[in-house]
């Protein structure tokens, strides 16, 4: 039986795993779940898997997480440090679906425990992809892609020799406004860019595609991941989802994984790889489809791409600093402080004020280092904000 734990489980990758998982119980021993505020959606899950023990992030919600468990013998624990203990006990396969920069630390501790670390923290990737890998090597552990676009590209790069690829195609719905005016954007509310026309996801990832920071986020971790050059990375508009990424190789050959909208096929691929099992996924007809459509973004429309490509070019910790500022822009945006337009705005000022200063950007790769540089740039963005709101 395998042993897995899933952090970010009350999100909706957590909800798709434990979907996955329930539906063969005898298959897997529930180690630890994890969430944030959703008390009663977590003591729920941990009480149907059984697991050993449940965690919120926030510490005041311990004693009404205890009450949801009561009488069941699943133990109860509160804070970001009980998050990160719970990553280091023991399990076969883990999900780290949680949001935002707090996903790494109980990533590498997970990885510092050898066993598969199905990644959906995107964050954790662009903030110190360096470290992620070299701590999975350390430890002889697996690292395994959960984003649908990165799970595409590892499933063409099956069999492949790297050396023969030539490009990288992610592609990207283009989000709530992908056909609006470009004028218009300026104008776009919380509650226009918080809805998304083909995937139902949460407020935050729903934003960042509309605004295109989250593809961004996803050249980064491309270029991480699968170590090609950011030149050889491109984005493609594709409206209907279907086809989740390219590969193009030397020989002109173009492999492109195809799949409905269902992020259960790219989590259960890292379940069960390298085996392929039957999955509760719609099956495509491509016939009634009819066609598949495609376009070039426009970074004019979309800075976030360019700014993406010029942290790749930078190195370093400005990773790190990209993804702080974004969030902070992010939150900004959500308390309507500023507008949509202004989140690129911000982020960008705070990577040119960040490059300025030594032992930032160009610190060593270490968790402290990460964590410092993360802090700087929120506070940076923070100041950045209130100009602009002022």
């Amino acid at each position: 039986m395998r042993r897995v734990s899933i952090f970010g489980a009350t999100g909706s990758i957590g909800q798709n795993t434990i979907d996955l998982i329930a539906r063969a119980p005898g298959e897997y021993q529930v180690v630890a779940l994890t969430g944030a505020s959703n008390i009663a959606q977590l003591a729920r899950d941990a009480r149907r898997l059984k697991a050993e023990v449940a965690v919120t992030a926030h510490d005041h919600l311990l004693e009404e997480l205890r009450a949801a468990l009561a009488g069941s013998g699943i133990e109860a624990a509160a804070g970001t440090a009980a998050v990160t203990e719970a990553a280091a006990r023991p399990a076969d396969w883990v999900m780290s679906a949680i949001v935002g920069a707090a996903g790494l630390a109980p990533g590498l501790t997970a990885l510092e425990q050898g066993g598969t670390l199905a990644l959906a923290n995107k964050e954790s990737l662009v903030c110190a992809g360096q470290l992620m890998l070299s701590t999975a090597k350390a430890h002889g552990a697996r690292l395994l892609p959960v984003d649908s676009e990165h799970s595409a590209v590892f499933q063409a790069l099956v069999g492949e020799d790297m050396g023969a690829v030539e490009r990288v195609i992610i592609t990207a719905s283009g989000g709530a406004f992908r056909d609006w005016p470009i004028e218009d954007l300026a104008k776009a509310t919380l509650a226009e860019a918080s809805s998304h026309p083909n995937w139902d996801m949460g407020q935050r990832i729903t934003i960042d595609s509309a605004s295109m920071f989250n593809k961004a986020m996803e050249l980064i971790e491309t270029r991480e991941y699968f170590a090609v050059a950011p030149q050889q990375i491109e984005v493609l508009i594709h409206p209907e989802s279907m086809i989740h990424a390219m590969v193009g190789f030397r020989d002109g050959a173009l492999m492109a994984h195809v799949g409905p909208a269902d992020m259960r096929h790219a989590i259960g691929y890292a379940l069960h790889w390298p085996e392929r099992r039957d999955l509760p996924v719609d099956r495509l007809d491509l016939a009634q489809i009819g066609q598949l459509s495609f376009r070039a973004p426009c970074e004019t429309r979309w800075p976030a791409l360019r700014l993406a490509r010029e942290v790749m070019e930078t190195g370093g910790l400005a990773g790190a600093v990209f993804n702080a500022a974004k969030e902070s822009a992010l939150d900004a945006f959500i308390a309507e402080e500023i507008g949509f337009n202004e989140m690129a705005i911000v982020v960008e000022e705070v990577l040119t004020q960040m490059s300025a200063t030594a032992g930032h950007i160009d610190a060593t790769m270490t968790l402290d280092n990460v964590a410092r540089v993360d802090h700087v740039a929120r506070q940076t963005a923070r100041a950045v904000i209130h100009s602009r709101a002022g």
